[in-house]
């Protein structure tokens, strides 16, 4: 198993297996080799396990059916953005809710997600799934404009306008992002 080591200026040791199998360790500056394959031999069990489940889901995984992002036409983008802004406006209205700006990205490793200041953001090849999965990834992220956490209080604000959400939370780890 091959390991990376990047060194920063970081205080502490953190290890990262990537989905394609990887393996990270970012390590502060000044920490000697000695130590760093200290840390890696007594986390091997972990980095191993988590090695076997990223493979496990690789061969496991579901491809969304999205085109690649530099394939679609400008046309089919005002389409994309006008399916995220409606369900959007819908689930606002219904939820009570406001957002600020809507915006559709190829994101590498999220389905969404809401910053403080009310932006949403979102994967657009969500917009090649089934449509309840996109539902669900909205009223995730419009839940954070009421709790901007994973609490149990946002769950349940989440399970009030998605009841079946813990189906497509399964559902979408199923999914490869590319």
């Amino acid at each position: 198993m091959e390991i990376q080591i990047i060194k920063t200026r970081r205080k502490t040791v953190s290890l990262e297996v990537k989905r394609d199998g990887s393996v990270i360790v970012r390590a502060p500056l000044r920490m000697p080799q000695r130590e760093i394959q200290e840390f890696i031999d007594s986390h091997r069990g972990w980095i191993e396990h988590k090695c076997r489940l990223m493979e496990k889901r690789r061969t496991q995984s579901v491809s969304t059916g999205a085109p690649p992002v530099d394939e679609i036409s400008e046309k089919e983008w005002k389409e994309i953005r006008a399916a995220f802004a409606d369900r959007v406006h819908y689930y606002c209205k219904k939820m009570d809710v406001q957002v600020g700006r809507i915006t559709i990205r190829n994101q590498k490793t999220r389905w969404g997600s809401c910053s403080a200041k009310g932006n949403v953001n979102f994967n657009y090849q969500l917009y090649y799934m089934p449509p309840e999965l996109m539902d669900y990834v909205i009223v995730h992220e419009l839940a954070h404009r009421r709790h901007m956490d994973h609490s149990v209080l946002f769950w349940a604000e989440v399970e009030r306008y998605c009841p079946d959400y813990a189906v497509y939370r399964n559902q979408l780890k199923k999914y490869e992002i590319v």
